[in-house]
């Protein structure tokens, strides 16, 4: 870990951390992280006994030279983005921890429980005001930055 970055070295400890213990359902390509300790895909599968059971998902995971000051920027990539009222066909997730309660303290792992917990935890996967949530999403994806970081979410 010589003449790695106090990030860098934050990164790799974490990357380790998932791969000898990862939560549930969620795997990392350690492999392709490690060449580029900025960029990560966690697969991730729908836990067991909810509405997500058997679907496999992708997180991107982007970080900053000031990463754990910063948050990551993760995204959910690939073919099959979740169905959820949190969650932006665009593969933008509307999370707290993700913006402004992020922490230092915070983890890739505790990301990845969150996010799991957050679709866990959905029982159906079209919410109760259908016709103007999906408006709004529509909305948001047509005139959003490529960054869920920039957006000014508004949790509730």
């Amino acid at each position: 870990m010589a003449g790695m970055s106090p990030s860098e070295k934050r990164l790799q400890k974490e990357l380790m951390s998932l791969v000898k213990e990862p939560p549930p359902g969620v795997s990392v390509d350690s492999n392709a992280a490690e060449q580029n300790l900025l960029h990560w895909i966690i697969n991730m599968q729908g836990a067991a006994g909810t509405l997500y059971e058997g679907e496999s998902f992708q997180l991107q995971f982007k970080f900053s030279n000031k990463y754990p000051f910063d948050s990551p920027e993760v995204t959910f990539v690939g073919n099959n983005i979740p169905v959820h009222p949190h969650v932006y066909s665009n593969g933008h997730i509307c999370l707290s921890i993700l913006t402004d309660d992020w922490s230092p303290a915070l983890s890739v792992q505790s990301v990845c429980l969150s996010i799991i917990s957050m679709l866990s935890s959905c029982k159906e996967k079209v919410s109760y005001s259908f016709l103007k949530g999906h408006l709004i999403m529509l909305f948001y994806v047509k005139t959003c930055n490529k960054n869920p970081k920039k957006t000014k979410w508004w949790y509730h």
